[in-house]
């Protein structure tokens, strides 16, 4: 395949699938500008072009969903700058395509750490979802970073949790969870955290402590 624009989003729309996009929205995923196109296909076309940086920018631009998360799947996180991120993140506007291009490419920019936290204060929901869902992916990916790296994302966490909106407090849950099951300390640490959201007044800190607790509780067992 030619890797220019029009070639691409010729390609994403022969295979759009218009069964998919009604999935897509009972799963809370934003049917504008989108076509239906499976992950899959969309990785497998990812591999085909390889990492572009320019492309991935121009591919943003169409606004159309699965371009979207193309771009973040071909971006080089290396030429990715904090500009860039900040743009990126005020066009989310569905749950996937912010969870997609933070695991995909912003997690592995020089800039994670830092916008993991930033982003959390944005009001709009899916930039402040993307503060969470950056810190849940880089405690799987990032295997560099330490502990205390971690430990300064928990008073976000206790701050944001009483945040109701659905997408924002199952964020906060997946990083809550995700930094627990990254070692043994950081699990206690997590556990304590999930204890305290349990008892306050907050409908959305409370199903966020009991569900995290459940979930390292068991897993504690196996660090001792």
């Amino acid at each position: 395949m030619e890797k220019n624009i029009a070639t691409i989003i010729s390609y994403l729309k022969s295979h759009s699938n218009p069964h998919n996009i009604a999935g897509m929205a009972r799963f809370g995923i934003n049917p504008k500008n989108t076509l239906g196109v499976s992950i899959p296909i969309l990785r497998s076309l990812a591999k085909e072009i390889g990492k572009n940086h320019l492309l991935a920018l121009e591919l943003w631009k169409t606004s159309i969903h699965e371009a979207r998360i193309l771009a973040g799947l071909i971006d080089d996180p290396k030429l990715v700058t904090s500009i860039q991120m900040d743009g990126w993140v005020r066009d989310f506007d569905s749950w996937d395509v912010c969870d997609q291009v933070c695991m995909n490419v912003f997690d592995k920019t020089a800039y994670a750490h830092q916008k993991a936290q930033s982003w959390t204060s944005h009001n709009p929901e899916y930039e402040r979802r993307a503060g969470f869902a950056l810190m849940a992916v880089l405690a799987v990916h990032d295997k560099k970073a330490s502990d205390r790296d971690f430990l300064q994302f928990f008073p976000l966490i206790e701050k944001y949790a009483d945040d109701e909106r659905n997408f924002v407090k199952k964020a906060v849950n997946w990083a809550l969870r995700q930094i627990g099951k990254r070692n043994a300390n950081l699990c206690r640490h997590a556990m304590i955290i999930a204890r305290k959201l349990k008892k306050r007044e907050s409908k959305s800190a409370r199903w966020i402590g009991s569900d995290a607790f459940r979930e390292l509780a068991s897993l504690s067992a196996n660090y001792e």
